[in-house]
């Protein structure tokens, strides 16, 4: 059983969190910063993120913390949040893509992208690309991009209502950004493994997680979720398979970490099989060619 407990020192890393200030980016920023990292806690909404910094109880062992307005809908926003970052900082050791929405009403990122695809998946695209020749220079770096078991639900990327040209359903939109998040993070483990690269790209997910993510569903259909698929764990527990994913020597590139019992939505964290509609590599090579045209940006 893996806890915080098996965290290393972390003393000298860099890691960016994004979505920091509650839930399981809370948890994973809190624990590295824990251990003696130097942690950005990157929130969309800055009282809100000091509000959580303020809750952590800093002693001299921990590391540091510094706060960064990051919004993942405006491709700006994360230019700007990059612009930020490099101007203090020369390395970056661990990157986690939490940030996410679920279950949303409908809207538009600033490009004018479907909310939970702009959020989610291409949000995180355009900062790991800006981020991305930074770490390849940075020793043991890892991305973690944070899924979600809903990507088993998704058949496919709709290319044709990205922007909600046709319809619109919340639970659909949510299953399909993290379908693109595990796609993206397998894809980039490819492109790193062809070039010989040492930046690991892992993801990871919470299972069923007590978080603020579920919002915007009524009581009733958290209820209906609870029926059908069990009880929920703290956020603790469940931000603990990202947090492994994040500084376990064990962790390789290309895998899905979750929970360690009832197919992965609780336990402790452990290798998740990844479904087959996952490890499609034409699928994950169009949707990575879609977000270096929507985003204007290529890895290099």
């Amino acid at each position: 059983m893996w806890t915080k407990e098996n965290i290393s020192d972390q003393t000298g890393k860099t890691a960016i969190v994004t979505g920091a200030n509650s839930g399981i980016g809370f948890e994973t920023a809190k624990a590295l910063y824990e251990k003696g990292a130097n942690v950005i806690f990157a929130s969309r909404d800055l009282r809100r993120g000091q509000l959580a910094i303020d809750t952590i109880r800093k002693n001299e062992n921990a590391g540091k913390i510094e706060l960064a307005v990051l919004d993942l809908s405006s491709l700006s926003s994360v230019k700007a949040f990059v612009d930020w970052f490099r101007q203090d900082h020369t390395e970056l050791n661990i990157l986690v893509n939490n940030a996410g929405i679920m279950a949303a009403p409908r809207g538009l990122t600033a490009e004018g992208f479907e909310l939970h695809f702009g959020v989610n998946f291409l949000g995180h695209f355009a900062l790991t690309g800006h981020l991305f020749p930074l770490m390849k220079d940075s020793a043991d770096s890892r991305i973690v991009t944070v899924t979600s078991l809903g990507y088993t639900l998704a058949e496919s990327i709709d290319f044709e209502n990205l922007k909600s040209e046709k319809s619109y359903d919340r639970i659909r939109e949510y299953n399909q950004s993290k379908f693109a998040n595990i796609l993206f993070s397998i894809e980039l483990q490819r492109r790193i493994t062809a070039k010989r690269g040492n930046v690991l790209s892992v993801a990871s997910h919470p299972g069923m997680s007590n978080t603020n993510i579920g919002r915007h569903m009524t009581a009733e259909v958290i209820a209906s979720f609870v029926d059908l698929y069990g009880a929920q764990m703290e956020p603790w527990q469940g931000a603990l398979s990202t947090i492994y994913a994040a500084v376990s020597p064990d962790v390789k590139g290309g895998e899905l970490y979750g929970g360690d019992i009832d197919g992965g939505l609780r336990g402790y964290p452990a290798v998740n099989p990844i479904a087959d509609i996952a490890l499609d590599e034409a699928a994950a090579k169009k949707l990575w060619e879609a977000a270096e045209e929507y985003t204007g940006i290529g890895f290099p």
